[in-house]
């Protein structure tokens, strides 16, 4: 009897019979580990507990405790969805159900729009399948075979994904008990019954291949977990999250707006998100100087001429606006600021004693955004990137590299974020057509990229084939106040566009040299990094940040002459004040400016005129006591200046 020899994660090794399956495996070890086992993974591949071994292989049993079993448990999660579905509804058609960072979700097309009450409906099937404990089984069919299978049961989509995406001539499937079955290349966990915890959330609208020119679908999302604790915890961040939602937020204190008369995804700042605008902006412009950058500014539109030698043209034109044809030429709406730093510093001949050149601006930029993908001000069409561009030697490229990465973890901490996560996006040289450059500058610059991290002491996520076109990255994310990643800061070195424009400098040898650039943005844009202020403080910015930082609330109106003079005060010290001078009762007020969030309420009434103090009541911790003016102005402004 052939054998084939298993390695496992410990560094141990047995012998199995050739044909022995990861389950067969795992039943071997102990009837525990059975039990646990969902997936397995097979020469770094995740493979179905049924799949036949028959050659030497590494193997690892995936349980409940390993990440990876749970894409796969949410990928399960998506066909039960859909099996579910076509159990109530029959008439309806299947589009593709993968699972998501959070959960997962299925396309379905359906005349009849789904409604919450559906929804309940059909979680409780999905409940009743989980019950009956229906095996997820792969099946090869004849590529022919399926397509007139699937074109029998009326689902044309299905054809279609065969048509685009079924390799050789065997095609997976994968069915749900005897009566479903789809186009997959899974794996699968071993059936329903090993789904232990799951909700449907929502029903949103989607198309077909994601292209708006496609057939609608309906999108019912909907997440799961290992465990009900699991799940509530996360029902509960949902919740949070709901609460905090910046679309909410914006309109109710007054921050931003979104004018249909205008179009989606065009921002309208209000005067106090412009407050609070303008300080992040202060602060960053600020730092570029402190750290050695110089301002710049470019027009909003450029020759389209200019996008074809950058490569926008090629790349990225999908996302960009059409051309506006003029007297002269085709021009186009900026996607990037990148060009126009480029033609600065082309504007002159530059010498190594030059570099590094740091140009900085934060340039308004377009992208067109399909309507159904924007949201809020975390996607829209126009946006202001805090956007830098580092012009240097070789030799240079890991000092500033390391520069960026500095100066993006101080933005974190000055804006109160205390953890992030790092990711190092690079290259695949078998995807052709996709990047552009040679092998040798690819691997120069991920070297400096991952000699910089290491000199730096930071644990990054090696992210493959996930570059930008013309280099790898380097991306921040985030954790704000509820646990959710969001991505902003990225440091890209680019080796592409300096040759692409015929970039020099004249080096010590006296010849002309292509210098290195690095792409740099640390907010990730003015708009998403105001979204995610929003979201993390649930709209109680700090004192620092806060755009009516105290306002001033007389009990009656014999008060308002003192309550106009402690606000004047206030504003020439240089804080933010406003005064609630309304024939109101001083609770209604204390309550609005509450629901304002505004950091501090100051009381005056006969009292306070009388000995020229303040009562001042704290957004978070209430009522703090009667102090002088002097002194509550001292503890304000050292707050202020903590950035506390």
């Amino acid at each position: 009897m052939e054998t084939i020899r298993v390695q496992f994660p410990d560094g141990s090794d047995k012998s199995f019979p050739s044909g022995s399956t990861p389950l067969d495996i795992a039943r071997s070890l102990g009837p525990r580990l059975a039990e646990a086992a969902l997936v397995a993974q097979a020469n770094g591949r995740l493979i179905d507990l049924k799949t036949p071994l028959t050659e030497d292989t590494p193997l690892r049993i995936l349980t409940s405790k390993d990440p990876e079993a749970l894409e796969v448990y949410r990928h399960s999660s998506a066909h039960l969805l859909a099996a579910a579905v076509l159990e109530l509804y029959p008439e309806t058609k299947l589009g593709i159900g993968p699972p998501t960072e959070d959960g997962f979700f299925y396309d379905f097309q359906r005349d009849t729009p789904f409604t919450p009450a559906d929804l309940e409906k059909i979680e409780a099937q999905m409940r009743d399948l989980v019950k009956r404990d229906l095996p997820f089984e792969r099946v090869w069919l004849p590529r022919e075979e399926s397509l007139k299978k699937f074109r029998e049961m009326g689902e044309q989509m299905k054809c279609e994904l065969i048509e685009d995406k079924a390799e050789g001539d065997k095609v997976s499937c994968y069915t749900t008990g005897p009566h479903f079955i789809d186009f997959c290349r899974g794996p699968h966990i071993p059936s329903t019954g090993k789904i232990k915890a799951l909700k449907l959330l929502s029903i949103a609208g989607a198309y077909w291949k994601g292209d708006e020119r496609n057939a609608r679908m309906q999108r019912i999302y909907g997440t799961s977990f290992f465990t009900q604790q699991e799940l509530d915890a996360h029902l509960h961040r949902l919740e949070e999250a709901r609460k905090r939602d910046h679309r909410k937020l914006g309109p109710e204190l007054d921050l931003f707006s979104i004018q249909e008369s205008a179009g989606p995804g065009l921002i309208f700042w209000h005067p106090k998100g412009g407050i609070v605008r303008k300080i992040m902006e202060d602060w960053l412009r600020n730092e570029y100087l402190r750290r050695g950058y110089g301002l710049v500014y470019t027009p909003h539109v450029a020759r389209q001429d200019l996008w074809k030698i950058s490569g926008h043209l090629n790349y990225y034109a999908d996302n960009m606006f059409a051309a506006i044809e003029l007297d002269d030429a085709a021009y186009r709406l900026k996607p990037m600021n990148c060009p126009g730093h480029i033609l600065i510093y082309k504007d002159r001949l530059r010498s190594y004693r030059d570099l590094p050149i740091r140009l900085g601006e934060l340039g308004t930029v377009y992208r067109y955004e399909r309507s159904g993908v924007m949201h809020g001000l975390m996607r829209v069409r126009g946006f202001t990137q805090d956007d830098a561009h580092i012009f240097c030697t070789p030799a240079q490229i890991k000092d500033e590299v390391i520069g960026c990465m500095d100066f993006a973890l101080d933005v974190l901490r000055t804006f109160g974020f205390s953890e992030y996560k790092v990711e190092l996006s690079t290259w695949d040289k078998g995807a052709s057509g996709k990047y552009d450059g040679a092998p040798d500058q690819w691997e120069l610059a991920e070297s400096a990229l991952v000699e910089a991290l290491k000199r730096l002491g930071i644990e990054a996520k090696i992210m493959p084939d996930e570059a930008a076109f013309y280099g790898p990255k380097i991306d921040i994310k985030l954790v704000d106040a509820i646990g959710r990643l969001w991505q902003l800061s990225t440091v890209q070195v680019d080796f592409t566009l300096p040759r692409r424009f015929g970039l020099e400098y004249i080096a010590e040898d006296g010849k002309a040299h292509q210098p290195l650039m690095v792409h740099r943005a640390l907010l990730g844009s003015v708009e998403r990094f105001f979204g995610v202020l929003l979201e993390h403080y649930a709209g109680a910015f700090p004192l620092w940040l806060a755009p009516v930082q105290a306002i001033v609330l007389p009990i009656t109106d014999k008060q308002i002459d003192y309550a106009k003079s402690v606000t004047k005060k206030l504003r020439a010290a240089g804080l933010r004040a406003e005064l609630d001078g309304r024939s109101e009762k001083v609770n209604a007020k204390i309550r609005e400016a509450q629901l304002q969030k505004i950091p501090y309420m100051l009381v005056v009434g006969g009292r306070e005129a009388e000995s020229g103090q303040v009562s001042v009541r704290d957004r978070k911790l209430g009522d703090q006591g009667a102090r002088s003016l002097d002194e509550f102005l001292a503890e304000a402004q050292k707050l202020i200046n903590s950035r506390s």
